[in-house]
């Protein structure tokens, strides 16, 4: 069995879900073949890291232009027309062709609808299973000839099935995470409670020394600060603090998660599952972007972390930090909504892949 994982790098967050769709895939059916292709990666081989580059700016430093495309695009149609679509067509028939697959899983908006529209032209037999790798049900991931919906949550397939979308086709998975969030040992509560604060790739964490001073000063905490890629950061905040170790860009997230009792972080989709699966309650930056304002709203609602009033919150942090109520309680319902997440729907998925044999390109 044959699997292709269509992706793009816009935001890392797709590439992490992909990853860890592939772990899943691999550990339940060993004999499969699961390939993660980074599809502008491919088509447009030449153009593909400015187009990175320029989103990376764009979410960074213009956040207001990029939540009003997302806005004005909500307003639309599902089945929407992919941006350079000949190109992109072409190189994914080349693509399909080369690499015969029995099925195609999209972690990607862009991926998801030109799959889509290549069965619709090309008549194709392909199951097309589309993960939603946000707390969003966002026209943008709705294709007329998906034949599965991976999404986070109940509420989410509810918004689906309002859209039009074939109740039977949408199952709740919550967004990937790998194995190793799903199967964490924690440490018992000890003398020093510990705070795991992460940028994200970007690095994007408060730049005034005061936030980090209030961070140390909070009363039998240890805090580790992860900064990602940014250098910059980390050289400016290494070895300042006392009650405060900076670490640079890791993929062993889990391992600093497995010892928190409080992470702070960006709302990402994936950053809110690996949470929920570690059990570890978080609290979040406000959000800029719109679906990170989407993801937010759903913690709160599901009573699991908290959103900060404002970038510079070491108070709010403390606050929480400090209450072990508000904390196990967060943990608690955490817990529940691992357990109702549909944890056999790898089944689900594999009975449709399995139905066709042939991909005829």
């Amino acid at each position: 069995m044959n699997i292709l994982i269509l992706t793009g790098k816009f935001g890392m967050g797709h590439w992490v879900a992909s990853q860890s769709l592939r772990q899943q895939l691999l550990h339940s059916f060993p004999d499969a073949e699961v390939e993660v292709v980074d599809f502008p990666a491919y088509a447009m081989p030449n153009l593909s890291e400015a187009m990175y580059k320029c989103f990376n700016l764009v979410v960074s430093h213009g956040s207001h232009l990029f939540n009003t495309y997302y806005k004005l695009t909500a307003m639309g149609h599902p089945d929407a027309v992919p941006p350079f679509e000949g190109v992109f067509l072409d190189k994914l028939v080349e693509l399909l062709h080369k690499r015969q697959p029995n099925a195609v899983i999209a972690t990607h908006p862009l991926c998801a609808q030109l799959v889509s529209r290549l069965k619709r032209k090309a008549g194709l037999d392909l199951p097309l299973i589309t993960c939603v790798t946000d707390v969003s049900s966002h026209p943008e991931w709705i294709n007329q000839n998906t034949d599965c919906y991976m999404v986070a949550s109940q509420e989410i397939r509810r918004s689906l099935i309002e859209k039009g979308v074939d109740p039977a086709l949408v199952c709740v998975t919550g967004i990937p995470v790998r194995e190793e969030f799903r199967s964490l040992s924690h440490r018992e509560p000890g003398e020093k409670r510990e705070l795991l604060i992460m940028g994200g790739g970007l690095g994007l964490l408060p730049k005034t020394e005061d936030f980090y001073d209030a961070l140390n000063s909070i009363p039998d905490t240890h805090t580790t600060i992860i900064t990602g890629r940014n250098r910059k950061l980390l050289e400016r905040l290494q070895g300042r603090w006392e009650n405060i170790q900076v670490e640079g860009y890791t993929n062993r997230v889990w391992e600093y998660m497995s010892r928190a009792d409080l992470i702070v972080s960006k709302p990402g989709g994936i950053t809110l599952f690996e949470t929920i699966f570690a059990q570890v309650p978080i609290f979040t930056w406000p959000p800029t972007l719109q679906q990170e304002r989407g993801n937010a709203s759903w913690l709160v609602q599901e009573g699991i972390g908290w959103v900060a009033d404002r970038q510079d919150c070491a108070g709010e942090i403390r606050e929480i930090l400090m209450d072990r109520q508000r904390l196990t309680g967060a943990a608690a319902r955490m817990r529940r909504i691992k357990e109702r997440l549909e944890l056999e729907s790898l089944d689900r998925l594999m009975a449709e892949i399995a139905r066709t044999e042939e991909v005829a390109v």
